[in-house]
């Protein structure tokens, strides 16, 4: 990686971290006063409460922190993968009737565990497109990233944690299917795209195994990008998840001192 890009990218991350936190404290700080704010709304859990103050404010907290912080990483990895890619946020085209119909089987197959997945479950897809019995279709997508230079396609459903339920995971194999349908139909072939299912982090620790079994039975090996996999993928180099998390710790003090802010005024020192 150049200089240059490394710059780029650790820029990216300390001024959506030093935003996020302004933003986080700005929004808990104005809804001091209101009974429905997130940590007003919380206060008169009796059972809470009686574990002591510093418990009843973490545990109000807690939550809002986690959903919003997840919320800004994907913003976050959007915006370094557009200093690399063509990036868009949906796929629009036409796809066949037979395409979506072999989807459900084999999305069937992989919940009754009668067929393990494998990204040569679809090798022949392609085929299956029928001018006749098509029908045009338009996906929200997470990440849909073009790179220039080798002309492929990638498009990446994120899951910050990857903690998904059954039903949630063949719905997203099932949606990254069709998006892939579509592109493909367009392109007129399938070797420039590639799905992948990506966490911006591993809940069973870095380096690892990953072992989230709701996933896998509906996503292939090499369909996964997880924690750093995903990091290197957006920054288009091998050292793209150290340069991001580095870049992060650098800027977390800006959260740390954000959340100190919110507990002095919710919790002010006697």
């Amino acid at each position: 990686m150049t200089i240059e890009k490394e710059k780029n990218i650790r820029a990216v991350v300390s001024s959506f971290v030093e935003a996020y936190a302004m933003g986080f404290s700005d929004r808990h700080l104005s809804e001091f006063d209101d009974e429905n704010g997130t940590i007003n709304m919380k206060i008169h859990n009796v059972f809470i409460a009686a574990l002591g103050s510093d418990i009843q404010y973490y545990s109000a907290l807690a939550r809002s922190l986690d959903s919003s912080l997840g919320k800004m990483l994907e913003k976050m990895a959007i915006k370094i993968a557009s200093l690399h890619y063509q990036v868009r946020q949906y796929v629009e085209g036409n796809i066949s009737i037979e395409q979506t119909a072999y989807i459900a089987k084999i999305l069937e197959e992989y919940k009754r565990h009668s067929r393990k997945p494998l990204v040569g479950d679809y090798a022949e897809i392609s085929s299956l497109y029928s001018c006749e019995s098509n029908i045009s279709k338009r996906h929200e997508s997470d990440y849909c990233l073009f790179d220039e230079e080798t002309e492929m396609y990638y498009l990446i459903e994120l899951k910050i944690g990857g903690d998904l339920d059954n039903k949630k995971a063949r719905s997203e194999k099932e949606a990254l299917l069709e998006q892939y349908c579509i592109l493909i139909n367009s392109l007129g072939s399938q070797e420039k795209v590639r799905i992948y299912f990506a966490t911006a982090y591993n809940r069973y620790g870095e380096g690892r195994p990953w072992l989230q079994g709701r996933v896998r039975q509906f996503f292939a090996e090499e369909e996964l990008l997880i924690s750093s996999a995903f990091w290197n993928m957006v920054c288009k180099s091998e050292e793209g998840y150290s340069i991001v998390l580095d870049e992060y710790k650098k800027s977390a003090h800006h959260i740390v001192s954000a959340l100190a802010t919110i507990k002095n005024t919710y919790l002010p020192s006697k």
